[in-house]
């Protein structure tokens, strides 16, 4: 699972309707439409999603209000329970709560680990942000996460999907409110999931950059 939170996603309900394009319309060469340029704002979501490397799906979708460490390891929590028992590698990038006391324990607790967690800031795994993340990526653990480089949030493939994501909803939606925003969100995923969805062609066959 490449998994990763969006946030910000604003819920922007346009001021005017979006009107057809008519044809002479100076200046408009292109533009399949014209969209009001004003709009009203009603909040904004965060977006947790894991998109599935083998099948190119999402998969387990969290929306909410906020992105806590709260949050994440309940989304964690509920992707995993798709298959309990079964292996689950999650690549996610280095923010804090993806290497938090909380999901440390949660995992702990999922894998059967019966060892000393120690406590946080003083003593063993939960001890710092460093050997959190080494417990959390054992590759022994049934659960585990593998961290990608810092300023390298290209290499999670979740990230070329939310692009996906802007381009076909969001740019030019208008949404009422948060719930509508959500539920077409939500929406997008299950129409993607049932048409578009595929792996992605992780090579890059492109010509050398000339000086």
């Amino acid at each position: 699972m490449s998994s990763d939170e969006k946030t910000g996603i604003q819920a922007l309900e346009r001021a005017a309707p979006t009107k057809p394009m008519q044809p002479g319309m100076a200046g408009q060469v292109g533009k399949l439409e014209r969209q009001e340029y004003e709009y009203i704002r009603h909040g904004t979501q965060c977006l947790i999603a894991n998109f599935e490397v083998a099948t190119g799906k999402q998969l387990a979708p969290s929306i909410g209000d906020t992105r806590t460490e709260a949050d994440f390891v309940a989304h964690i929590a509920q992707t995993v329970e798709i298959a309990p028992n079964e292996a689950w590698i999650f690549i996610v990038d280095q923010l804090n709560t993806h290497q938090s006391e909380s999901l440390v324990r949660w995992v702990a607790c999922a894998i059967g680990y019966i060892g000393d967690l120690g406590e946080k800031g003083q003593s063993g795994i939960l001890k710092s942000m460093s050997a959190r993340a080494e417990f959390l990526s054992n590759s022994e653990h049934r659960i585990r996460f593998v961290y990608t480089p810092k300023h390298c949030s290209w290499l999670n493939q979740v990230e070329m999907w939310f692009s996906i994501l802007v381009r076909r909803l969001l740019k030019r939606g208008s949404f009422k409110s948060t719930d509508e925003l959500r539920q077409r969100i939500l929406e997008f995923i299950e129409y993607f999931n049932n048409t578009l969805a595929k792996p992605f062609k992780w090579t890059y066959k492109g010509r050398p950059l000339m000086v």
